[in-house]
């Protein structure tokens, strides 16, 4: 199993239209690929420079799936993000591998 976390750093004044947006679009843009078999959305508990942090987990089967994603989809679905919340919602990715 492989997860594909993205943290998101979101500005309070657009946090939850942001989070609406990633519930009901991006999120299932995402999952529309086929690649990741599951998804969960955490909200760190402590807060950031006044903002709220969330971590958005997608789970995939094979690292290929990763790279397909990364590949294929990533590219358009970022830019997305990007061109939608600017700098009111900064993100970052990591891969880890589920070792037990």
């Amino acid at each position: 199993m492989i997860l594909y976390n993205v943290t998101v750093s979101v500005e309070g004044s657009i946090e939850k239209e942001w989070l609406q947006w990633m519930r009901e679009v991006h999120i299932p843009d995402v999952m529309a690929t086929k690649l990741f078999i599951d998804h969960k959305i955490y909200k760190l508990m402590n807060e950031v420079d006044g903002g709220t942090t969330y971590a958005i987990q997608y789970f995939a089967l094979e690292a290929e799936d990763i790279n397909t994603y990364q590949r294929e989809h990533a590219p358009r679905l970022q830019k997305e993000h990007a061109d939608r919340y600017q700098n009111k919602a900064l993100a970052f990715r990591t891969l880890l591998e589920q070792v037990i």
